[in-house]
C-alpha cells in the first residue's frame, strides 16, 4: 500500500479500517479497527513523547501493517511533516543520498533496521540525530541496547500489538532515564492473570481488556512491568519448563549467525529444545551452547537452515519455525 492509497482510505466515510496482525505466532489475522481509536492511540504517543506540530516524522515501515499506518495517523493528528522513504533494512540510506535532507524529529523502526543503520557511519550519524526514536516489532537485545546507550537523544523500546493499535507502553533505553521496566502511557493499566500473563486495560484504544500470552513481572509500584517471554514459547521438556526467549537472550552475542530457539515433539521428554540456525557449523554452535547454557536449557537438536522464517515485519515467524523443527526432527529420527 502506498501513502496516497492509505490517505484515501483514511479520509473515506468508513469509520473503520482493516488491518492484519503481524503473523509472528501464526497466520496473519484480519482485524477491523475504529479510526477514532487510532487517533486516540496517536495522541497518547504524541503526548508521551512531547511531539509537536511541524516536527518531522520518518515513515519507513510498510503501510500494510499497523506500525506504518499509525506513523501516518500520528503525523496527521499532531500536524507533523511526513518524510517517507522506501521500507527496507536500511531506511536511512535514502536520506544519506539526499542533499539537504530534513533532520528527523520522530522515527519508528524495528530492531533490524536500527542494527543495520548502526553499521554504516553516515546512517549511524543520522540515526543519532533523531530526537525521538522508538523501536518495536521485536525485542531489543542486550548488545543492541549497549550500542544505543550513549545516544544523545531519546531512544525507546515499545510494547504493544495490533490489537492495541501499536504500543501502549515504552521503556527508555539510553541516558540517565534508562530502565528495564516498561511504563504504560496515560489511561493504560496492567495486571497479571493466574498464569502470570499480562492483562492490558486501555479503554481509549480497546473496548475491553486484552488478555495476552506474554509472561510478565510487575514492578512493586503496580504500574510498570517487564516481559519475560510468551506463554506459547514455554518448552515443557521432561517436566522442566524452559522459556525460549531466555535461552535466546543467553546466546545473543555468542552465536555469529541468526538463530531461533523453538521446540519439537519427543516421545521420551514430551518436548525438546531445538535450535535453528543459519550457521553451517553445527559443531561450533553445539560447543557454544554447552559452554553458555545451563544443562537443561541446552538444545537436544540443532539444525542448519538456509533462512529463518520471517514475517512481513521482519520478526521470526515462530509458528513456522516450530513446524520446521518438527519436520527436521522427524527426518533426523528416520535416519
Amino acid at each position: 500500500m502506498t501513502l496516497s492509497e492509505f490517505l484515501l482510505e483514511w479520509k473515506n466515510d468508513n469509520p473503520r479500517l482493516l488491518v492484519h496482525t503481524s503473523g509472528s505466532t501464526g497466520p496473519p489475522k484480519p482485524l477491523w479497527v475504529e479510526k477514532r481509536r487510532m487517533e486516540a492511540s496517536a495522541r497518547m504517543t504524541c503526548d508521551f513523547l512531547g511531539l509537536k506540530a511541524n516536527d518531522t516524522a520518518l515513515l519507513c515501515m510498510p503501510l500494510d501493517f499497523i506500525a506504518g499506518k499509525m506513523m501516518v495517523v500520528r503525523a496527521l493528528v499532531r500536524g507533523m511533516q511526513i518524510v517517507a522513504v522506501k521500507p527496507s533494512g536500511r531506511p536511512l540510506q535514502q536520506l544519506v543520498q539526499e542533499a539537504g535532507y530534513k533532520k528527523i524529529d520522530f522515527a519508528a523502526m524495528v530492531p533490524m533496521q536500527v542494527f543495520q543503520s548502526l553499521q554504516q557511519p553516515e546512517e549511524q550519524r543520522i540515526l543519532r540525530e533523531i530526537k525521538h526514536l522508538i523501536i518495536g516489532g521485536g525485542a531489543v537485545d542486550e548488545n543492541l541496547e549497549r550500542e544505543l546507550a550513549d545516544f544523545p537523544n531519546a531512544v525507546w523500546s515499545t510494547y504493544g500489538m495490533t490489537e492495541t493499535l501499536s504500543h501502549v507502553a515504552l521503556r527508555r533505553l539510553n541516558g540517565s532515564r534508562a530502565d528495564i521496566w516498561y511504563t504504560p502511557m496515560a489511561n493504560v493499566t496492567v495486571e497479571l492473570d493466574g498464569e502470570s500473563c499480562l492483562v492490558i486495560d486501555a479503554p481509549c484504544v480497546c473496548d475491553q481488556k486484552i488478555f495476552t500470552n506474554d509472561v510478565a513481572e510487575l514492578h512493586e509500584d503496580g504500574r510498570r512491568f517487564r516481559i519475560l517471554g510468551r506463554k506459547d514459547n514455554v518448552i515443557c521438556s521432561g517436566g522442566i519448563k524452559i522459556q525460549a526467549e531466555k535461552v535466546e537472550q543467553k546466546l545473543i552475542g555468542h552465536l555469529a549467525h541468526s538463530f531461533v530457539v523453538t521446540r519439537a515433539k519427543d516421545v521420551r521428554f514430551g518436548e525438546v529444545v531445538v535450535l535453528l540456525t543459519e550457521s553451517p557449523d553445527l559443531v561450533d554452535v553445539q560447543r557454544i551452547c554447552a559452554e553458555i547454557l545451563p544443562k537443561f536449557w541446552q538444545p537436544r537438536l540443532c539444525f542448519h537452515v538456509l533462512r529463518l522464517p520471517l514475517t512481513g515485519t521482519g520478526k521470526v515467524a515462530r509458528a513456522e519455525a516450530e513446524r520446521m523443527a518438527n519436520d527436521l526432527s522427524r527426518l533426523h529420527s528416520a535416519i
